[in-house]
This record gives structure tokens, sequence and C-alpha cells, in this order.
């Protein structure tokens, strides 16, 4: 079974040791990519524990089940990702269409994650961020021109 995430790979290989718990993800763009699949999927523990405590709010798993389940999901696509495995705070831009009363709607958010506990969580989220020109550096880190690395996707 193709993984939920659009990744391309099979959920066995993918997001799924994740979200049973047998790996921490081990970058941001992992840990973005195993919380789609968590919405998805109405794991709403997952999204809980993989959500920063200082910015969770009054959300809880069940909340966060029911808003999954409760939604058509079209796909995920990545615009960059910046963090690796020795970093302790990285970025996921990327962009959601799903179906929202006969209507498809994109949520387009860069997302902050951050090291807790030695493990990444998801910090916050600017949506609509603002666009990257072609000529400008690339966010991801990379040291080319976003037209030349990112933005070519």
């Amino acid at each position: 079974m193709q993984c939920h995430c659009d990744s391309g790979q099979s959920f066995a290989d993918c997001c799924q040791p994740f979200l049973e718990g047998h790996l921490a993800a081990p970058t941001p763009l992992a840990l973005m990519r195993s919380r789609y699949s968590a919405y998805r999927l109405g794991r709403g523990e997952y999204l809980v524990k993989t959500w920063h405590p200082d910015t969770l709010g009054e959300l809880d798993a069940a909340t966060l089940r029911e808003s999954g389940l409760g939604t058509e999901w079209l796909g995920l696509a990545i615009v960059f990702a910046r963090g690796s495995a020795a970093d302790t705070e990285g970025e996921v831009e990327f962009r959601v269409r799903y179906r929202e009363q006969g209507r498809v709607v994109l949520l387009h958010e860069r997302s902050r994650f951050v090291r807790h506990d030695d493990r990444w969580v998801y910090h916050s989220g600017q949506f609509n961020p603002p666009k990257i020109g072609p000529n400008q550096p690339c966010p991801c880190g990379s040291g080319k021109k976003y037209k030349q690395c990112c933005g070519r996707r």
C-alpha cells in the first residue's frame, strides 16, 4: 500500500514506523509527512505527541482524530524542507488539498519544527507564507538560488 503522505514509498517503509512508535521521525520533513498521514488516518494521539506542548493549546487527541477522519484529503505537496537529524530546528513548507462542503480547499503553510525532549515536534506555522522570489537563496539551506533548487519541483 502506498503511503498516505504522497511520498511514493510504501506505508510500511515511510510513515508507519513513526505512527506506531517504533521510530522517532529523524527530520522535520519525515515528521511533517507522518503528521499528514496521522491526520488522514485519524491518529489524534500521535498528533498530540508530536505537537510542542507550548503551542498545543486546548487541542486534544479526540478533536484531532475527528477532524482528520472528517476531512476528505486530496494530497500533500512539499515546497521545501530544511532541517537534518543533527539540527535543533527546521521548517517545512507544504500545500495540502482537501474537500470541504463540495469545494476543494488549498492549505499552504510554512511550519516550524523544533527539538523537544530529544525528538522533533511541530511548533507553529505561518499560513500563506510570502512567496520566495526565483533569484532569492533557497530556504532549504542548499546555498543555491530558489529557482535552481526547491523551486524546480
